[in-house]
């Protein structure tokens, strides 16, 4: 053979095989270009200069290996509808006399070519796109963006290294299917069907249990604590469950279909049936990965999205006032509150809003309307019990919140952070209380706003019965109990710089919190998570797209002689394309549906989850994930509009 005869064939092939290859190299470009710019971002010199930069890091090389792995899965995925759509082409050329030797020779050149055009435009995407995507990141975080434009050589060496190996293991994984088979094989690989798979009770019932137990988990966790522990077991469950359902339910749905004689001998339906039950191994994957990819990305979305959206509510819960300090019960906390005024003073700052009063904060077992303090709250078996109480006399209530109110002896007025407290009697230990009445608002108190738990706020009459409950839970829990503190904080007129200045002055003197401070730490912790959810929601956009894309070609090819026997029977076009909608549609909406009670059903374990980041707002967090699910969902109709007229054009020719 003549010298550039494998490169030139290789390069024809390419050409000849557009409709696959032009897809899976576009989509090989923003994978590699969506690697560079997260694995840029993780090193840029400029986040070491932000507030809040650890957590930011931290992150952004968790979704390096995030995008890492995707795209190991994804190309390879993605290779193997162009492998397959392919083999009756190498058939043929093995069968004139090429020997599986240069055929390997040709794939090389090919894999060589692909490799070279997709990490050469996927380097210069991403280093074009790279300052935009630092822009827009600093945009998120709010921090000033830097003139200059940064290029690292580690990173462009590191990504060509890992998809050249990406795209040279998928080389060798093509060599040895077309080795391994018989030229007869390979040309009958593309265009033959699947036989008649069998009802497999057994895989249908195991799905069922791993997608029960999955949403076992997911609603009946109810502690925040709990549902960060187990929403991974939860996701692994209803993974394997959708993979399992689709593989062995969807076979089960088309039989049953198929025995109902009213709905079956109908001709669209007849046909689009009958065929999909003949390729529905295939099928199901692909529907099950649409769908698994569908509710990753209205789950990261919706999350992350509201948590950005809301972020000033729950900046307001955690920090009441613009700057506070904690001191202990008795003598101190009046010095500690005293130097603190000196020091208003001393600096000038305005202040305004002050609150002041004294409380009792510790954790407790509940059971209806009982409090006990146990030594064994970090028990799991337990965690779910848990909830806090804060205990405010009258006189301190009424001082802060502008109140009038009056206690009789052994009344309590309560407050509820999170689940409304519907009894009319509290007993904390071997104290009972008469509930006189169920507050809307409190005075704020950061710490145990941080609390994950439920936390009950407890207006008593007097300090007295405040130092009986003290004395109750250091019993109990000994030198872990809690402290009588003081609470001190106001607001300010005061810049943000200004009041991180005074911040770093008042902690000095004690337990102190800033808003301002706690702004910085929590753009740095909503901030990425939100950039994170974002990049990768589009990146498992692309690939829910592509592989809807791969899926109507690959049927539409296979579909093609079929559809011309029926069309030289008599079959019309309207026909055709009247089948081919209700083939299209019986299926192709499955996964979205699916995905949409995935999200439904991972709702309580994710509002929960997001307790854990202080994220409370449910109201929110329940309209952006109807807002995404209908975005998304106008989206996918968008795809099926495009896909089934491409299959359409494939079958009609």
């Amino acid at each position: 053979m003549t010298k550039g005869f494998f490169p030139k064939l290789a390069a024809g092939n390419i050409r000849k095989n557009g409709k696959t290859y032009v897809p899976y190299m576009i989509s090989s470009i923003i994978t590699i270009a969506m690697y560079y710019i997260i694995c840029s971002l993780s090193v840029n010199p400029g986040l070491n200069n932000m507030m809040g930069a650890e957590p930011l890091m931290y992150m952004l090389n968790l979704g390096t290996w995030v995008v890492a792995i995707f795209s190991v899965i994804f190309l390879f995925y993605t290779s193997s509808f162009i492998i397959k759509r392919r083999k009756r082409e190498f058939g043929l050329y093995n069968i004139l006399g090429m020997e599986k030797l240069h055929l390997a020779v040709t794939m090389g050149w090919e894999s060589i070519i692909t490799a070279a055009i997709s990490i050469g435009a996927g380097l210069i995407l991403g280093i074009a796109l790279d300052k935009v995507m630092y822009m827009f990141f600093l945009k998120i975080m709010e921090a000033a963006v830097p003139l200059g434009f940064f290029v690292s050589a580690d990173v462009i060496f590191k990504t060509v290294i890992l998809f050249a190996v990406i795209f040279f293991l998928i080389f060798l994984n093509s060599v040895r299917q077309i080795s391994l088979a018989k030229p007869i094989e390979l040309i009958r690989a593309s265009g033959e069907g699947e036989k008649e798979p069998k009802t497999k009770i057994v895989m249908a019932v195991l799905g069922a249990l791993f997608l029960g137990a999955g949403y076992y988990i997911a609603l009946t966790t109810k502690n925040p604590l709990e549902a960060f522990i187990l929403f991974f077991v939860a996701a692994v469950c209803v993974i394997i469950g959708t993979y399992l359902l689709f593989t062995a339910g969807s076979i089960a749905l088309l039989k049953a279909l198929r025995k109902n004689k009213r709905f079956y001998y109908k001709r669209n339906h007849f046909i689009s049936v009958s065929g999909m039950i003949y390729r529905m191994k295939q099928n199901a994957a692909g529907l099950a990965n649409i769908c698994i990819l569908s509710t990753m990305v209205l789950v990261m979305i919706s999350t992350t999205s509201s948590m950005m959206v809301g972020m000033n509510d729950t900046l307001a819960a955690r920090y009441p006032n613009d700057l506070c300090i904690y001191g202990f019960y008795g003598v101190d906390d009046r010095e500690a509150i005293a130097d603190v005024k000196a020091l208003q003073k001393e600096e000038g700052i305005s202040v305004k809003d002050e609150m002041d009063y004294r409380f009792l904060s510790f954790s407790a077992i509940q059971d209806g309307d009982e409090f006990t303090a146990v030594d064994d709250t970090g028990n799991l078996n337990l965690v779910g019990k848990v909830s806090g109480l804060v205990f405010v006399p009258l006189e301190d209530y009424n001082a802060s919140m502008g109140e009038n109110e009056s206690l009789e002896n052994g009344e309590v007025l309560v407050y509820a952070n999170r689940d409304d407290y519907g009894y009319s009697k509290m007993k904390v230990g071997d104290e009972t209380f008469s509930v006189k009445e169920t507050v809307d608002e409190f005075m704020g108190n950061g710490i145990t706003a941080a609390n994950v738990a439920n936390t009950y706020f407890v207006v008593t009459g007097d300090m007295d019965v405040i130092e009986e409950l003290y004395e109750y839970q250091r019993g109990v829990y000994g030198d872990a109990g809690s402290e009588i503190r003081h609470y001190y904080g106001f607001n300010t007129d005061a810049s943000e710089e200004e009041q991180i200045e005074f911040y770093n002055h008042m902690s000095t003197i004690g337990l102190a919190e800033s808003k301002a401070e706690g702004r910085i730490g929590f753009i740095g912790l909503y901030g990425g998570f939100f950039f994170i959810g974002v990049f990768l929601g589009a990146l498992f956009i692309m690939a829910t797209v592509l592989i809807i894309y791969y899926k109507q070609i690959s049927e539409g090819y296979e579909d093609k002689g079929r559809f011309e026997i029926m069309q030289k029977v008599g079959l019309s076009r309207s026909e055709v394309k009247s089948s081919i909608r209700s083939q299209v549609l019986t299926v192709f909406f499955l996964p979205l549906v699916t995905a949409g009670i995935h999200t439904a059903v991972a709702f309580p374990i994710l509002k929960d989850l997001l307790a854990v980041l202080n994220f409370t707002n449910v109201k929110l967090y329940l309209i952006a994930t109807a807002v995404c699910y209908l975005v998304f969902a106008a989206m996918y109709v968008i795809v099926y509009i495009f896909t089934s007229r491409t299959y359409y054009r494939i079958v009609k020719r």
